[in-house]
């Protein structure tokens, strides 16, 4: 497993394990599979983890921690992300919760991004993982939050990292503007772009990338298979595509990529994996992993080798931007 270095002295892997299915993303999964999984991701190389309090209500947090616990804490990389407290909510002791995690509802995710709830967040997420230190932490999902996320939180987030609680800063968002708004305007270190550079959406090419290279700002991209639709060799009726059902020219737009990753020998996901690990920038990419057997199809694919004629057929068709 490579690692590529980012700024404060941090290397990441070039894969690194996305750890919400272990908060029970869209299935249940027992503690047994969840430690499973970061055994496995452990024994192939992989020291990049990453996790929230919104996955899963904390249960990603608590079951992440108590895999990683035994581990040496200086070979390996951790972040998680703030701007989402939570509060007790006895209202919801007989029900689930309803943001896409099977996790009983027993608290309430409330947005915050002011000092204090950035420093009370940062300490929750300490005391669930069970370790000392945090290396990474993003904002998390700051799109109707600007003003605050900008001022107050970024600036206790800058505070913690100078005085060492934290190791890097950045954003982690489901858009590419934003981003670079925050890399334009704030002393950031890393950013987290889920989705927006993929083989379906370069719009992260317009802003962002040029402007994290400018600054010498780590990229870390989530979310390469865009919700499921490039997860598979051939894209199927009713594949999501951000968290819905693709619609029919983006599911034409996956198949005919599909082909021509055919053509030249290559799956769909090995392709899909390889891409963002093309541009520089690009530290990381984060893929959620629920089993030890993801874990293993993962790393076949990040191993495939890709031919470069793919990438300049891709071009030529007018799929990837020159």
């Amino acid at each position: 497993m490579k690692s590529r270095r980012i700024d404060r002295g941090l290397s990441l892997t070039e894969v690194g394990f996305g750890a919400a299915q272990l908060g029970n993303f869209s299935r249940a999964v027992s503690d047994e599979d969840a430690r499973a999984a970061v055994d496995a991701a452990w024994d192939a190389g992989i020291r990049y983890f990453d996790t929230a309090p919104h996955y899963g209500l904390g249960l990603s947090e608590r079951r992440l921690g108590a895999a990683l616990r035994s581990r040496d804490r200086d070979t390996y990389v951790l972040s998680t992300k703030v701007g989402r407290l939570l509060e007790p909510n006895p209202a919801g002791a007989n029900s689930l919760d309803d943001d896409g995690f099977l996790v009983p509802a027993l608290t309430k995710r409330v947005w915050d991004f002011s000092r204090d709830g950035v420093l009370r967040s940062i300490e929750d997420s300490l005391d669930r993982l069970g370790l000392d230190r945090i290396d990474i932490a993003y904002l998390h999902d700051p799109d109707d939050h600007w003003q605050a996320a900008s001022t107050t939180g970024i600036s206790a987030l800058i505070e913690l990292r100078d005085q060492g609680v934290i190791g890097a800063i950045g954003a982690g968002m489901n858009q590419a503007a934003m981003l670079a708004e925050f890399i334009r305007r704030c002393d950031v270190d890393v950013m987290m772009v889920a989705g927006r550079y993929t083989l379906l959406d370069q719009s992260a090419a317009d802003k962002l990338l040029p402007l994290a290279e400018e600054r010498d700002v780590a990229l870390v991209a989530a979310a390469v298979y865009n919700s499921g639709l490039l997860s598979t060799d051939r894209p199927a009726d009713g594949g999501r595509f951000d968290y819905r059902e693709a619609d029919e020219q983006t599911l034409a737009r996956a198949r005919r990529i599909a082909d021509l990753c055919d053509l030249h020998g290559v799956t769909l996901p090995a392709a899909a994996i390889a891409f963002p690990l093309l541009q520089p920038q690009v530290a990381s990419i984060v893929v959620g992993m629920r089993s030890a057997a993801q874990v293993s199809s993962t790393l076949e694919r990040y191993r495939a080798q890709i031919p470069a004629a793919l990438w300049q057929e891709l071009r030529d068709q007018g799929v990837l931007r020159a």
